[in-house]
């Protein structure tokens, strides 16, 4: 007996086949919502019910919104943004006690109608699914093309016209992370605030800032928190669309560590809103050096990824700091 499972946005559907492709059973439930772990649990009861109706143990394949990144084995490009990053490949075979297939899920469609659907007979078939979420897929000769990222044929991934730059979402990103970061490091340094300790830093800005950080009001703090859910929805919704986001470090030079930076380079804002959002995101980021500014101080260059993309990042930066020495030089008069 072999199952299929079709895991969507909206709903998971099983479906049981006999030895010779018939039907055996049938059953469709609704997709949990916001969660991995639940949704892992979807899966596995619906198998688990569907063989226990039917008295016998299936093979499973699972077709699924996005693909398994052939880099780093998680799931990506999924509409269900909560399965992005997420090492499904490992852990639904775990919990079913058996080897799972996963393939995406227009690929899925493609093959079944260029074999013996719509299609059949055609030397290429391209299959468009219109539902929670747009995808496709390409047979060609009876073979699904794949692609070297497991994107081939995703015509929904592919914004037209193509942006030049990425829509960064709306949000408070500093002053949360300022609210946040404040009070938890108030509260972490609170001895050595308390103590007077603190007087001794190099920065006259870290001299201060501990002391402001005690009088942050706990409505701040717990709004800010409050809005980390909706900008963690944000941000996976854009790195469905990207694999890696890349962005001036700062807006200027490196921060002077015995000044003020406000009166060093005055009117010169905190840049882009990588740093607050990994920081609430909680996304990994990478920055290498890119050349010196005014006063021979350093700048860099960042990129962020996904949650567990930590691999992809750092073969990226090597690829961009192999075709410079900006890492090997030193700033004038170190």
């Amino acid at each position: 007996m072999r199952i299929g499972i079709d895991l969507g946005g909206t709903k998971i559907e099983g479906i049981a086949l006999g030895s010779r492709g018939e039907e055996l059973l049938r059953h469709r439930i609704a997709s949990p919502r916001d969660s991995y772990e639940r949704t892992l649990g979807a899966i596995v009861a619906l198998v688990r019910d569907m063989e226990t109706k039917l008295g016998a143990t299936g093979t499973v394949g699972v077709g699924i919104p996005g693909a398994i990144s052939p880099a780093t084995g998680l799931v990506k490009n999924s509409n269900s943004v909560w399965m992005n990053g997420r090492p499904l490949a490992e852990d639904l075979p775990v919990l079913l006690g058996r080897p799972v297939r996963f393939a995406n899920d227009a690929n899925c469609f493609a093959l079944s109608e260029a074999t013996d659907g719509a299609g059949a007979g055609a030397p290429v078939v391209f299959g468009v699914i219109l539902g929670t979420g747009t995808g496709g897929g390409i047979v060609v000769n009876g073979t699904v093309l794949q692609g070297p990222n497991a994107v081939a044929g995703e015509w929904g991934h592919n914004p037209l016209p193509a942006p030049r730059d990425a829509e960064w979402p709306d949000f408070p990103w500093g002053p949360a992370v300022s609210a946040i970061v404040g009070a938890e490091g108030a509260a972490a340094f609170l001895d050595l605030i308390e103590s007077g300790r603190v007087k001794q830093l190099r920065c006259p800005k870290c001299r201060h800032g501990g002391y402001a950080g005690t009088l942050i009001p706990a409505v701040d703090y717990l709004q800010a928190m409050r809005l980390r859910a909706p900008m963690k929805k944000a941000l996976g919704r854009l790195f469905g669309q990207y694999d890696a986001i890349a962005a001036p470090t700062r807006a200027s030079v490196a921060y002077p560590a015995d000044k003020n930076f406000e009166d060093v380079y005055p009117g010169i804002g905190g840049g882009p809103a990588l740093i607050p959002g990994g920081n609430l995101c909680g996304l990994p980021a990478l920055a290498i050096p890119n050349g010196f500014g005014e006063n021979g101080l350093p700048t860099s260059l960042s990129f962020m990824g996904p949650a567990f993309s930590e691999r992809e990042l750092v073969a990226l930066g090597n690829a961009c700091q192999g075709k410079s020495d900006w890492h090997l030089r030193r700033p004038p008069g170190a």
